[in-house]
């Protein structure tokens, strides 16, 4: 795939969608961090589900330090993973406050630090919250771009590296979001929907189907 395809993609999805965001709920970078460490092997809409309970009784490293590990385990029993999910983010909280001044860090290396939180979730929270031009893989944007031949690699970082250094820089900030929805509901694993697919013309997936 060459530039000047890559380019029209982008194009037509910044076209459909020109302020797309993430599905998780969050009014503060705080409270995105939490819900993309909430959402690992969980859905955007079960992690609503939870912190639209959690954040109006609390909402920053003070108030959800103060609930303990069991307390949290209260709000978030319905995620997956919810018990080293609880311990994680309980140590998180401890973490902001007493290295980071309860404010959530702008740089990789201190948000890596943190536990729970690995590279997607880092680079989510550095995007979404920050506006950095970064790019968090997931299965949505690893198969998409080996599918689509945006930037197919062998695995999530090769991936990563490849679509932050071919994606048009006009559109690399909200790459990330319109990759992951065009995965979540137009070019799904098992039955993507090449028929209604805005890009179909430009991809270079060799089975497409009208499924």
């Amino acid at each position: 795939m060459n530039k000047d395809i890559r380019t029209k993609i982008f194009q037509r999805f910044q076209a459909d969608n020109p302020k797309p965001t993430t599905e998780l709920n969050f009014n503060s970078p705080f409270e995105l961090l939490i819900a993309v460490i909430l959402s690992a092997q969980a859905t955007d809409v079960g992690v609503n589900k939870a912190t639209d309970k959690l954040y109006p009784v609390a909402n920053t490293p003070e108030t959800i330090f103060a609930l303990g590990v069991d307390g949290l385990k209260g709000y978030i029993k319905t995620i997956g993973l919810f018990n080293t999910k609880a311990a994680n983010v309980i140590k998180t909280c401890k973490a902001l406050i007493d290295l980071h001044g309860s404010a959530v860090p702008q740089s990789r290396e201190a948000l890596e630090a943190l536990p729970g939180v690995g590279r997607k979730t880092a680079n989510v929270v550095l995007n979404t919250a920050f506006g950095h031009p970064t790019m968090a893989v997931d299965t949505h944007i690893f198969r998409v771009s080996n599918r689509t031949k945006i930037a197919p690699g062998k695995n999530v970082l090769e991936v990563e590296k490849r679509l932050v250094r071919l994606i048009p820089k006009d559109f690399l900030l909200d790459a990330h979001h319109w990759l992951i929805l065009h995965g979540r509901y137009t070019c799904m694993a098992r039955k993507p929907k090449c028929g209604a697919c805005l890009i179909e013309d430009l991809c270079e997936f060799k089975d497409k189907r009208d499924y």
